[in-house]
Parts: C-alpha cells; structure tokens; sequence
C-alpha cells in the first residue's frame, strides 16, 4: 500500500537521495527533481499529494515552486526546507501555499509532522527572546533579497552596500 505520493524538489542531490529513501522505507511513493524545471509536468505525472521543496535551488528560488505547486493543487501539503531562514521568507512561502516551513537540519521525522500540521497554534509562546541584532540584519537582507525576486546585485544597491559585500554575508550566514 502507497501512502503519500511525495515529490522532494531538493539541488542537494545526496540529501534528496537520504530523504527520499527515508520516505519510501514509511511507504510513500517518492519522486526527486534536483531543481524547477520540468515541475509541474512531474507533480502530474507522479500524483503529487505532497511536497518539500528546498527555498535555494542553486539559481532559482524554491518560492516560485512553491507558488507553482500550490496552484496546480491547492489540497497539496507542501513543506518547505531551508539552511537560509527568515521571517520573510517564511510569510512569503506560507502567503504562497506552503503548509509549513522548516530550518534545516530537519529530519523525516520532523516533515512529517510538518505536514500533519496545518492549523495554527494560538497557545504558541509569545515570550521568546528578542531577537538579536544579527538576526533583525539577516531578516532585512532577506526580505530585500525577497522584494528584488533573489537578484543580489538589485538587493546591495537598495541595501546600500557592495555586492560582494552582499554575496559574502550570504555565504557566511549557514542557518
């Protein structure tokens, strides 16, 4: 008996590879593309009732995925996972149709009770820590990122700084 009818949208192919035979093991039918081309033609063909989709897929942003998915089955649980995470992003992929949003690293374990659950919690704790000053900076930077479409150099020039001033704070922040 096939469960979920899982489509992983992942550029790390050794991670795709890892999550996608975790999944098979619970039983789903899983189906892996390393990027955004051919996306819709595959949740198609495959059936797709569920979805993780990396926000970074080399180039390209896993948003537009997620907005693509979303409107081809609007019932579509999709997770998206990231090693980027902000609260912009995170509006953003749930504004989209995401389900939930998860940073990396994430297990099976852990995107399986993203996708259980899709209501909302109003006893969340709302007496976290402030969030720190590199935080609010990453934040920022990302929803720059986000406004410009993901285009680095467009983003430096509104954020007022260098691009590669820009491109190294992306490569350093590893959330």
């Amino acid at each position: 008996m096939i469960g979920r009818r899982l489509l992983i949208v992942e550029d790390d192919a050794v991670f795709a590879r890892t999550l996608a035979r975790s999944f098979e093991r619970r039983g789903d039918a899983v189906r892996v593309l390393n990027g955004p081309e051919g996306l819709k033609a595959a949740a198609r063909e495959h059936g797709a009732t569920h979805a993780v989709v990396d926000l970074r897929l080399g180039g390209a942003s896993g948003l537009a995925c997620v907005e693509e998915l979303h409107a081809l089955n609007p019932a579509m649980r999709i997770v998206v996972l990231t090693g980027f995470a902000s609260i912009a992003t995170a509006v953003e992929a749930i504004k989209l149709g995401a389900t939930n949003y998860l940073t990396k690293p994430a297990n099976t374990d852990d995107i399986e009770a993203a996708f259980e659950r899709v209501e909302g919690d109003a006893e969340a704790d709302l007496t976290a820590a402030p969030t720190s000053l590199r935080t609010l900076e990453w934040e920022h930077i990302h929803q720059v990122l986000a406004d410009t479409g993901f285009n680095v150099s467009e983003a430096a020039r509104r954020l007022g700084m260098h691009r590669r001033t820009l491109a190294r704070k992306l490569e350093k922040r590893h959330l």
